[in-house]
C-alpha cells in the first residue's frame, strides 16, 4: 500500500530535493537531454518521495484521517497550553507590578500631602512675618524717621560720649529693620521653593496613577486572556478525548478487519498446501534467481519487501510484498505460466488475485496481485506467462494507484525481488 502527496506537493518536494541535490552543477533544463543527470536525479528522488510515504496507506482511511485529526488537536492542545502558561505568567509579573505600584502611588500622594501642608504651613508663617515687619516698620516711623531722630540727638549732644551712644542706639534700630527685611525676603524664597516641590510632588503622583491605572487594565486584560485561555484547554481537553476515542473505534475496526483478512489467508495457505501436496515433488528444479517476470511494464520499486514501524499503529510488523508505481488501469501481467485459484475483495488489499505458479524446487509458489481496479482472468483459468490477469487499481487501504505485489512458498510471504 502506499501513499501519493497532492501533484502541487509532489512537484515542490521534487523541485526542492532535486535543486539542493544539483548545488554546484550548471543548471540544465530536465527535458534537454535523456541522459540528464538532473532528470535522473529527479527519477531518484520521486522512487525515493514514494518509498518513503507508501506506508500511510497501511491502514483504512478512517484510521488514517482519526489519527491525524488526534496529531492535530494534541497539537493545539499543547499550543493552548503553552499559551494558557505565559498568560499566566505574565499575569503574575503584571499582578506583582500592580501591588509595587500601588505601594508607590501611597507614598507619592503621602508626600503630595506633606508638600502641601509644608506650603500652608510656609504661606501661614510668611503671612504671619509680613505683619510682624509691617507693625515693626509703623512702629519705628511712628516714633520718628530713625536717621532724622540720630541728626537730632547729635545736634542736641553735650558731650561725645552722649554722640557715641545715640549713634549707637540708631544702628541698631536700623539694624533690626534690615534683619526684618532679609528674613521676609528669606521666608519668601523658601516658600517658592516649597511651592515647586509641590508641583514635583503633584506630577510624581500623577504620573505614578496613570502608570498605575495602565498597568491595572493590563491586569484585567491578561486575567480574561488567561481564562479564555483556559477555557481553550478545556475545549481541547475534550475534543482530545473525543478524536482519541474515534481514533481507537478505527484502529479496532481497522483490527477486526486484519483478522478476519487473516482467517481468509489461512484458508488459502490450507489449499496452497493441499495444492503442494498433491502435486508432490514435480516441478521446476534448479535456480530461481530471475526465474519469473516483472509484473508490470515500467514499474518502478516504490517499497521493498521487509520489516518496519508500523506508520500509524506503532507496532514493528512485515511489509509482505513489493509495491510498484504504476499507472490507474494499467495492465498487470502473469510473472509465469499458472492458474488463478482465487479472486475476492479485501477490505485492506482491495481486489486480489491470486495465481498458483506450480512448483518450484518442491515447494509451491503463489503469486498475489493487490488493490487492482479490475480483473482480465477469472478464478480457475489457466494463463501463460505474460497474459494480462487484471489492472492496476487503488483499492482497500491504499491512496494511490500502485500494485503491492506478493510472493508466497507454500503459503508464506518471502521477498518477490529474489524471483524477479
Amino acid at each position: 500500500m502506499r501513499y501519493f502527496p497532492s501533484a502541487s506537493r509532489q512537484r515542490a518536494v521534487v523541485t526542492a530535493l532535486v535543486t539542493a541535490a544539483a548545488l554546484g552543477g550548471a543548471a540544465v533544463p530536465l527535458a534537454n537531454a535523456a541522459d540528464d543527470p538532473l532528470k535522473d536525479k529527479q527519477k531518484q528522488v520521486e522512487k525515493q518521495i514514494d518509498q518513503v510515504q507508501e506506508n500511510l496507506g497501511e491502514a483504512s482511511r478512517r484510521a488514517q484521517r482519526a489519527s491525524a485529526r488526534l496529531d492535530a488537536v494534541r497539537a493545539q492542545l499543547s499550543t493552548a497550553r503553552a499559551n494558557l502558561a505565559d498568560v499566566r505568567a505574565r499575569l503574575v509579573t503584571a499582578q506583582a507590578k500592580d501591588a509595587e505600584m500601588q505601594t508607590k502611588l501611597v507614598e507619592a500622594e503621602e508626600a503630595l500631602a506633606q508638600a502641601r501642608q509644608d506650603l500652608a504651613d510656609g504661606q501661614a508663617a510668611l503671612a504671619s512675618q509680613r505683619t510682624e515687619v509691617v507693625n515693626t516698620v509703623n512702629d519705628f516711623y511712628e516714633s520718628g524717621d530713625p536717621h532724622l531722630l540720630a541728626l537730632s540727638s547729635l545736634m542736641n549732644a553735650k558731650t561725645p560720649e552722649d554722640v557715641v551712644r545715640q549713634m549707637g542706639a540708631t544702628d541698631a534700630i536700623v539694624g533690626r529693620q534690615d534683619r526684618e527685611y532679609a528674613d521676609l525676603h528669606a521666608a519668601e524664597i523658601q516658600l517658592a521653593a516649597r511651592e515647586t516641590l509641590v508641583e514635583s510632588a503633584k506630577k510624581d503622583m500623577e504620573d505614578r496613577r496613570a502608570d498605575a491605572a495602565a498597568n491595572l487594565a493590563m491586569v484585567r486584560d491578561l486575567v480574561v486572556k488567561a481564562r479564555d485561555a483556559r477555557t481553550a484547554v478545556v475545549g481541547l481537553l475534550v475534543t482530545t478525548r473525543d478524536a482519541r476515542a474515534t481514533a481507537v473505534r478505527a484502529r479496532a475496526r481497522d483490527a477486526r478487519v486484519l483478522r478476519e483478512l487473516k482467517q481468509r489467508e489461512a484458508r488459502i495457505k490450507e489449499q496452497i498446501l493441499a495444492a503442494a501436496a498433491r502435486a508432490g515433488n514435480g516441478g521446476y528444479k534448479g535456480s530461481t534467481n530471475g526465474i519469473l517476470d516483472a509484473p508490470t511494464a515500467n514499474g518502478y520499486v516504490t517499497s521493498p519487501f521487509g520489516y518496519r514501524t508500523h506508520p500509524i499503529y506503532g507496532y514493528w510488523g512485515l511489509h509482505d510484498g513489493t509495491d510498484f508505481g504504476v499507472s490507474c488501469g494499467q495492465s498487470l501481467r502473469a510473472v509465469a505460466s499458472g492458474t488463478v485459484m482465487d479472486t475476492y475483495y479485501s477490505s485492506v488489499y482491495g481486489n486480489r488475485l491470486y495465481l498458483n505458479l506450480g512448483q518450484y524446487n518442491g515447494k509451491n509458489l503463489t503469486a498475489v496481485y493487490n488493490h487492482l481496479q479490475g480483473y482480465k482472468a477469472s478464478e480457475g483459468q489457466r494463463v501463460k506467462r505474460g497474459d494480462v490477469v487484471g489492472y492496476a487499481g487503488n483499492t482497500g487501504w491504499s491512496t494511490g494507484c500502485h500494485l503491492h505485489f506478493t510472493i508466497l512458498v507454500n503459503g508464506d510471504p518471502v521477498d518477490p525481488m529474489k524471483f524477479l
